[in-house]
């Protein structure tokens, strides 16, 4: 039941983000100052900001921006795990040595702190971003492969692939890899809910998504100076990374 809640809620989530790419309330950058911080209203259901924009069609183009992010970030670096982890299982001895302390070391350094320093040097755009969010959860995920080979390399239909001739990379991919789908689904899935929640970090901080494109970091950022006046500001972009954060986080950890 836990998971089908979450799983309600993500969809719920990206079906209004993907809806953002073919229809939109309003223009997302339009701005109007004469229905600036307008409440919620039938017109505008989410209200308007300090600049009289409609919220809700900010919402709906923002969520695909973080949705994205997030996305790319579990994609790419579960790919990159899996090459890691697996090639350290199989290989051992120095190769497995080297690429796991590397990783002890990626993962010992502040992970915001560690994006920030990138994000800093390579410059703020949505590639460098991903990029430093990718090598961020790499060691998450090589761990996994890495005890996925280790479990199953000495395992009897590995042994049978072997003797068939079977190459290192079928081995892997082929033998080894359907085997480790659950662990790698669940550390997906909590990874989706820990990347929305470190791009709309990065993107509060003014070093992730760049204007004139919305996210739901950025879209908290600017309404931090109108809490009082007009709450509905940051409750709608707090509420979709509050709901994204819990849906994915309910599908991970959550029981049927």
């Amino acid at each position: 039941m836990t998971r089908r809640v979450g799983a309600g809620l993500a969809l719920a989530l990206a079906g209004l983000s993907a809806a953002g790419c073919f229809f939109l309330p309003y223009p997302y950058n339009e701005t109007d100052s004469a229905r600036r911080l307008l409440p919620p209203c039938a017109a505008h259901p989410l209200g308007t900001d300090h600049l009289g924009r409609d919220i809700l069609s900010r919402v709906m183009a923002g969520g695909r921006a973080t949705l994205l992010v997030a996305l790319v970030t579990v994609a790419g670096s579960a790919a990159a795990g899996a090459l890691l982890g697996l090639g350290a299982g199989l290989a051992g001895g120095l190769a497995d040595e080297v690429i796991m302390r590397a990783m002890d070391c990626i993962a010992a350094f502040p992970g915001v702190l560690a994006a920030l320093l990138v994000v800093s040097l390579a410059g703020n755009s949505l590639p460098c971003l991903t990029a430093a969010l990718c090598v961020l959860f790499t060691p998450g995920f090589t761990r996994i492969f890495r005890s996925g080979m280790l479990q199953y390399r000495g395992a009897d239909f590995v042994s049978a692939a072997r003797v068939q001739g079977a190459g290192p990379l079928r081995i892997m991919f082929r033998h080894i890899l359907p085997n480790l789908s659950p662990q790698v689904l669940a550390a997906s899935v909590l990874g989706l809910s820990n990347a929305i929640l470190a791009e709309s970090a990065m993107s509060y901080l003014g070093l992730g998504v760049q204007p004139p494109v919305p996210s739901w970091g950025r879209m908290l950022a600017e309404s931090q100076g109108y809490l009082l006046a007009a709450p509905w500001c940051a409750l709608a972009p707090g509420a979709c990374i509050v709901l994204a954060v819990l849906s994915f986080h309910l599908m991970g950890v959550g029981g049927e």
